[in-house]
């Protein structure tokens, strides 16, 4: 019976584990992507909407990450 637990646990992390690699893919890819279309703007537009051109990489990281 132990056997089968811990074939099940190592089943389990490697699944967790390729979940987690794809979360990570998924979150950079939309910090990859906010970082592209905030810098396309000009100043009027990032100040339209109450961003300042040094506020890009943290605005990018909370949309992505929420930090």
């Amino acid at each position: 019976m132990a056997l089968v637990t811990d074939i099940r646990t190592a089943d389990f992390g490697l699944a967790t584990l390729v979940a987690s690699i794809r979360d990570g893919i998924a979150r950079r890819k939309v910090f990859r992507q906010t970082m592209r279309e905030l810098k396309s703007l000009s100043r009027a537009e990032l100040e339209d909407l109450g961003i300042h051109r040094s506020m890009i990489t943290r605005v990018a990281l909370e949309a992505a990450y929420g930090k």
